[in-house]
This record gives C-alpha cells, sequence and structure tokens, in this order.
C-alpha cells in the first residue's frame, strides 16, 4: 500500500519536500591527506634544500657532491643536484598535491637510490642507519598517489587529482625506472 501511494503520488503533492545538502567543501579525509602531504612534502623539500643550497643546517651542493661521490656517483655534484632537486620538487609537488603521481616518483626514484647505496646494507631500522626511513617515505608518496591527493590539493581538478591504480603504477614505474636508470650509470 505504501508503494502504491509512492508510485501514484501526483506531480504537484503538497507534501514538503527534502532539500539536498551540499557536500562539505572537505571531509576528515580530505584535510588527514593535506596533514600527510604537508608533513611528508614540506620535510622532503626542506631535506632536498639542504642538499642543494644548504639551507637548514646542511651541508650544500658541494659538500653533498663529494658524498655522492664517495657513494660512486660520477658526476658527483651532477648527481648530488639530481637527487636534492627531486627532493625539493617531489617534496614541494606532494605538499601542493600538484602533479602527485610525479612529484610520488620523484621521492620514490630517490628513496629507491638511498635504500641501494647507503642505507640497505645496515638493515632495517633507522638507529642502525638502515632503510626504514626511506621505506616510509616511499610508501607514503606510493599511497598518495594510489589514493590521490584529496580535494584541498591543486590537482583535484584535474583527472588524475583522484588517485588510482594507473597513477599508482605511474608514480611506482617511473620512480624505479628513474631509480633503475640511475644505478646503472
Amino acid at each position: 500500500m505504501f508503494t502504491k501511494r509512492i508510485l501514484n503520488r501526483s506531480a504537484r503533492s503538497t507534501e514538503p519536500v527534502a532539500h539536498p545538502t551540499t557536500a562539505p567543501l572537505a571531509t576528515a579525509a580530505d584535510a588527514g591527506l593535506l596533514l600527510i602531504r604537508l608533513t611528508f612534502g614540506l620535510l622532503m623539500a626542506a631535506h632536498g634544500a639542504q642538499k642543494v643550497f644548504g639551507f637548514f643546517g646542511g651541508p650544500g651542493l658541494t659538500a653533498t657532491g663529494k658524498g655522492f661521490a664517495a657513494l660512486g656517483y660520477h658526476p658527483g655534484k651532477l648527481f648530488a643536484a639530481i637527487g636534492g632537486l627531486s627532493e625539493l620538487l617531489g617534496g614541494l609537488g606532494l605538499a601542493l598535491g600538484l602533479l602527485t603521481p610525479l612529484a610520488a616518483a620523484a621521492l620514490i626514484g630517490v628513496m629507491i637510490n638511498a635504500m641501494a647505496t647507503v642505507t640497505g646494507a645496515h638493515g632495517l631500522w633507522d638507529a642502525d642507519g638502515g632503510v626504514e626511513y626511506s621505506v616510509c617515505i616511499a610508501i607514503v608518496a606510493l599511497a598518495v598517489a594510489a589514493i590521490g591527493p584529496g580535494r584541498l590539493a591543486a590537482d583535484h581538478f584535474f583527472r588524475w587529482g583522484g588517485g588510482g591504480w594507473k597513477e599508482a603504477a605511474v608514480a611506482l614505474g617511473l620512480g624505479g625506472a628513474a631509480a633503475a636508470v640511475t644505478l646503472a650509470l
């Protein structure tokens, strides 16, 4: 009977109509993604600025280049610039939610190189000089590419701004390929 009454309701019903609610500008998930992006992104950008410009008590490009050369990267200064700029620009991109899959790829590539040349021989834990920190950075970058940067991001208006398997594959594929090429040189 109830179904019959709904189906037979006239187009000019005098019953009050519920107004649709408008979507909030941001959800708690969007705010959470922003917090993750800002924290990891800005810390990585600052880490890159230490290498490239000597900001925040960092060694600067010349000293970082010598360190890269000692690790087997030749010319050391060039690879230090590439690594530092990858951290700086990848971190800023992640923080802003701008070109998120590419920003994630930059951070993933640098972290793979760090694990292969610096921390991998020391095991898992960061206290022992291990890969713990690098793994965390790479996984957060990959997760943000997969989930998407949220509504509080520059990418929100682009088709890749929603994240997904394709975006995660681009981030992991480009980051892995860049790391493989760098390690092969």
